[in-house]
């Protein structure tokens, strides 16, 4: 194994583990802090052009406040440490992703939102996006040791995906690349999670108030991959940390309309299936 010192195996889904067959050589990852990094233009234009365009990501001016997050400050009861993590070849794009660690008051562990990825087209099939997926682990441990908390505390990664469409091709591979990796599906059915609305709020007020996002949410808990169910707490103690994240960016108006669907989510003491990502259609009633 040619593996590069920022590639851990442990880190990896249990499907994932093709990754370690690769050819990794010359590989090089860049951790982008600021908008001044000369890779930012890349990393983040790369990650525009693919979701932002489409409405699915934020802007720069709010990527450029979320560089400036650091794990030891807590804020409204939640530090956070943003990354977004380039890998070249030769100076060549090979995959961007972006994604947060959140580091709620009084829980343990950390909670880690995945933004997003983007393979180059050579590059994929290749097992690149099984350290793409394994990244965000080294960014969950790295935030708890700048906050001084153990970094073997639980580490839980949380997706938000669109429902599964058969017609939708490009849903329908993201979902079953996660799926092979191990990750699980919160049951949609039991919980009706909303991302916030990322338009310009200009737009916003123009349009009668925000348009929350029906999504579902994709879990991977670090070692405890084999889990077939989680609880209701879990589940709050997750979105919670995403609303606290997005709160950061976003107008205090247009989130309480996401935090209010809290109310309908189940009890703590419930026991909420995970499920196969490909397993659940989208669900008219949710739309």
């Amino acid at each position: 194994m040619n593996l590069q010192p920022w590639m851990r195996p442990e880190h990896l889904a249990p499907g994932d583990t093709k990754s370690l067959q690769g050819d990794w050589s010359g590989l090089e990852l860049h951790t982008i802090r600021s908008t001044a990094d000369p890779f930012f233009e890349t990393a983040f234009g790369a990650l525009w052009k693919e979701f932002g365009e489409a409405g699915e990501m934020e802007r720069a001016g709010v990527i450029a406040e979320r560089m400036k997050w650091h794990p030891s400050q807590t804020h409204d009861g939640a530090a956070l440490l943003y990354a977004m993590q380039l890998i070249t070849r030769n100076g060549e794009f090979v995959a961007v992703r972006d994604h947060t660690a959140i580091l709620l008051a009084n829980e343990p562990g950390a909670i880690v939102h995945l933004s997003h990825n983007l393979v180059a087209p050579a590059w994929r099939r290749s097992g690149i996006a099984g350290w793409l997926r394994a990244l965000p682990v080294s960014t969950a441990r790295e935030a708890l040791a700048a906050a001084g908390r153990p970094i073997d505390a639980p580490i839980t990664l949380v997706g938000e995906m669109e429902h599964f469409n058969p017609e939708t091709e490009a849903t329908g591979i993201r979902l079953t690349a996660y799926e092979k990796a191990g990750y699980k599906m919160v049951d949609p059915s039991l919980v009706d999670y909303r991302q916030p609305d990322f338009r310009d709020p200009r737009i916003i007020d123009q349009e009668n108030g925000p348009q929350p996002i029906p999504l579902c949410l994709m879990l991977r808990r670090i070692g405890k991959e084999h889990e077939e169910f989680v609880s209701g707490a879990e589940v709050r103690q997750c979105v919670n940390g995403l609303y606290k994240m997005y709160g950061r960016g976003f107008r205090k108006q247009d989130m309480q309309v996401v935090f209010k669907t809290l109310k309908n989510y189940p009890p703590p003491h419930a026991r909420i299936p995970l499920v196969r990502p490909t397993s659940v259609p989208r669900n008219p009633k949710l739309v």
